[in-house]
């Protein structure tokens, strides 16, 4: 193992750890998180059954679980980048993009990474049977790390590590190998519910329950329809993501910068004017955002989170760009940009 974890420095990631594939404990709350609806539109979360919570099921042959940590802070992240973070939100006029997607797609720099880790392993011990997994299959990314000594599981359900917060992605490699598991970590949240209460649109509805239906990053990152009205205001200038549970949290005073150049920001994703990204054409949209994460929600939900974005800084100030920038598009080909347009010109008049 200490072998392994030297290759995975060498790769960009932070830590590994084994897993074993007997998550049985935890099936009953995945079965009652899809029961009450949790997942919203995400179908995929519940088309796979209990595949999700049994790795050797998804891959017939797995003994063992490799789970990797990358962590994904720019390596200029300034000290007191939380509060850097605070004020781009209190700036209402300025666009606000999740951090771990200011960079190059998570996806693609992981999944290469681990499979070289994998091609190392494999040079090491002979040819062996994998699959490697980066947020891409039905998975328990999150309950795999912290059973293999990531971290533990936080009250917004994210994992956390003492020694780095939580603003890391992570990623795994099934094995058919049997290796030793790692130990588990200790939870320390303790009484701190400060993601809990911060949480713009009350997402976080119990101790580790998130209902994904009221998480920004869900609804404007995997929600394919209308944002729904009454949770609209609470969006602020967020457009794509959020990350206040974690800005919230106070373990990510600790969170590390990335050694990797993959995750510096990239010029148009961090302070850019909310009129100035709205006008972007769908020509300009793909080719801003090639590599990016944020390709794939497309054009039509860029616009419509932007359209959400602009209605709520018009509530707060008048400002003729935005204005402009909306009455632009009132005539859009998508229904539902128009309709968020709409919207958002009446904050305009309702203020």
């Amino acid at each position: 193992m200490a072998q392994i974890g030297h290759w995975a420095r060498e790769l960009g990631f932070s830590q590994i750890g084994i897993a074993g594939v007997d998550l049985s404990s935890a099936e009953p709350g995945l079965v009652a998180w899809l029961e009450q609806g949790f997942h919203g539109e995400m179908a995929y979360m519940a088309a796979h059954g209990l595949k999700r919570a049994r790795p050797a099921e998804l891959v017939p042959g797995t003994v063992s679980v490799l789970t990797a940590r990358m962590d994904y802070l720019p390596a200029a992240t300034p000290d007191g980048w939380r509060a850097v973070e605070w004020e781009r939100l209190r700036r209402p006029g300025e666009a606000v993009v999740s951090l771990y997607a200011r960079g190059r797609d998570y996806h693609k720099v992981l999944r290469a990474r681990l499979q070289k880790l994998a091609d190392r392993i494999a040079q090491a011990v002979g040819p062996f049977g994998h699959r490697v997994f980066t947020d891409s299959a039905p998975v328990l990314e999150a309950e795999l790390a912290a059973r293999s000594g990531q971290g533990w599981r936080g009250k917004h359900t994210l994992l956390l590590d003492r020694e780095a917060g939580s603003m890391f992605f992570l990623g795994e490699i099934y094995l058919d190998l049997a290796l030793p598991p790692s130990a588990p970590v200790q939870a320390h949240c303790g009484r701190c519910s400060a993601c809990m209460d911060l949480c713009p649109t009350r997402a976080i509805v119990a101790p580790g329950r998130l209902d994904a239906r009221r998480c920004i990053s869900y609804l404007t990152i995997e929600h394919a329809g209308p944002i729904p009205a009454e949770l609209r205001p609470l969006m602020g200038n967020r457009i794509y993501g959020c990350d206040d549970c974690q800005l919230a949290c106070p373990w990510n005073k600790f969170a590390r910068r990335s050694p990797l150049p993959d995750f510096d920001a990239r010029e148009g994703l961090a302070g850019s004017a909310l009129a100035e990204l709205f006008g972007w054409s769908e020509e300009e949209f793909l080719r801003r955002t090639e590599g990016s994460a944020i390709r794939r929600i497309g054009h039509e939900r860029w616009l419509r989170n932007l359209a959400v974005a602009l209605g709520n800084a018009l509530a707060l100030q008048d400002d003729a760009a935005m204005r402009a920038a909306l009455a632009a598009r009132q005539d859009h080909p998508s229904a539902l940009v128009r309709e968020h347009v709409a919207w958002a010109l009446a904050q305009q008049a309702q203020r």
